[in-house]
């Protein structure tokens, strides 16, 4: 396979300057509030965005551990393999997260939802449409049951 470089579209800011500090996930924090700042020369790609309510975001776990293939998680003690969980510390450092579309002034975009830390690369962004991205048949695995928790101590 090909290797290829990503370079970012944008920064996202937060309230969660140390690892400690950011969620878990964003739907357990839905009022935290982010901006998504899109790099100068891709704000014209915010065009028609306003219309959308949520947006799902792409990033970098830029601050990201070391790699371990199986591991426990921050919502579980019993190891799971990396790509059955969302772990950051992944092979390809890419992390993804839905948040609510608050308002747009220029190429700042503000959100709530975020679970992000401060400064994290933007990959790219792109709108969150139900009738695409809803499936609720879906199942959730060993998530099932799991209830929001602290993250454990030492965890990554």
């Amino acid at each position: 396979m090909n290797e290829f470089t990503l370079s970012p579209v944008g920064i996202i800011h937060s309230p969660f300057a140390a690892k400690d500090e950011a969620p878990i996930q964003g739907a357990f924090v839905p009022d935290a509030v982010g901006r998504v700042e899109l790099f100068p020369r891709f704000a014209e790609g915010l065009k028609d965005i306003e219309g959308f309510s949520h947006l799902i975001l792409i990033y970098r776990f830029h601050r990201a551990g070391e790699v371990e293939l199986v591991r426990p998680t921050f919502l579980d003690d019993e190891p799971h393999g990396i790509f059955a969980t969302r772990h950051p510390c992944r092979p390809n450092g890419i992390g993804l997260t839905i948040v609510r579309l608050l308002g747009r002034e220029g190429n700042i975009l503000t959100v709530a939802g975020i679970d992000v830390l401060d400064g994290t690369p933007l990959i790219d962004l792109k709108p969150y449409v139900p009738r695409f991205d809803a499936h609720p048949e879906a199942t959730s695995g060993w998530f099932t049951g799991k209830e929001p928790r602290p993250k454990p101590a030492g965890r990554e």
